[in-house]
């Protein structure tokens, strides 16, 4: 008998059958990657994957969305957008989110017109209606469909059935966007972005695989999963992070001790 994980699986691979073809916006996280594989399987070559190229985006992440693309066998597109012109963008609102996304999917639209492509879709799954995600707003009003919400697959099923698939992603931490580093009210600037960039690179090749830099002007605020704090703290660890940061431009360097939260920054305007 199917169990629950699978009967949502089939019920996702009946809603790609109804596409005729198929633009997938693709982050190369857990649940985009998860619905490439499987529209992969179900609609074959008229799958194109799609990744929106700009300084929200580590040079890391955009690297792979190319590598899984070509594993899974599906044409990949890296569209350019200069994000930053945009100062409703830019002055980083609690809408900033909403006019991100909107300014994203206007993008792809675009593209999935000139290439006479029927339906586009993202990989929000069931448990991003549960958080504040303004882009969700975005992304309906410019047609992008959410199958995998309509499939009722949460994040853990995602995962399970991504590891059942053999996809690297299984395991995958989150990597929202790098301007959910920075404050509301703090205006974005690319400076900012590869800072917090770089950052994160050095945390990352430390060993922190999971881990956020907030930033805070001259203050970087790092953020690792509760039973990592202590390894950060470790001597011959905690010099090498102050050294390289001081290098990158922060000139103090924090802790919290409340570890890794996603949606961190939400507290701001109360969630």
């Amino acid at each position: 008998m199917p169990s629950d994980h699978e009967k949502k699986k089939a019920h996702l691979i009946n809603i790609l059958n109804s596409y005729n073809s198929i633009l997938v916006a693709f982050s190369g996280g857990v649940d985009s990657t998860f619905l490439l594989a499987v529209a992969r399987e179900v609609a074959g070559s008229k799958v194109v994957s799609v990744t929106v190229d700009s300084p929200f985006i580590s040079r890391r992440e955009l690297a792979a969305t190319t590598v899984i693309a070509n594993r899974l066998g599906v044409p990949h597109v890296i569209l350019q957008l200069e994000i930053l012109n945009d100062e409703a963008i830019t002055a980083n609102t609690k809408n900033r989110c909403y006019y991100c996304k909107k300014t994203l999917c206007t993008a792809l639209r675009r593209l999935a017109d000139e290439e006479k492509i029927e339906t586009l879709v993202h990989g929000a799954n069931l448990d991003d209606q549960m958080d504040y995600r303004p882009g969700l707003r975005a992304a309906a009003e410019m047609g992008v469909l959410s199958p995998l919400t309509a499939a009722g697959l949460t994040k853990s099923d995602i995962r399970l059935l991504s590891r059942k698939m053999g996809l690297e992603t299984w395991r995958k931490p989150a990597m929202a966007c790098l301007a959910t580093r920075i404050p509301y009210a703090t205006p974005i600037t690319k400076a900012a972005l590869h800072r917090i960039e770089t950052a994160e690179e050095v945390l990352q090749t430390l060993g922190f695989e999971i881990c956020r830099v907030r930033h805070h002007g001259e203050v970087a605020r790092i953020e690792v999963p509760s039973e990592a704090l202590e390894t950060v703290l470790k001597e011959t660890i905690r010099t090498e992070i102050i050294r390289l940061f001081r290098q990158i431009g922060y000139l103090h360097v924090t802790l919290d001790i409340e570890g890794y939260s996603a949606g961190r920054m939400n507290r701001q305007i109360g969630l």
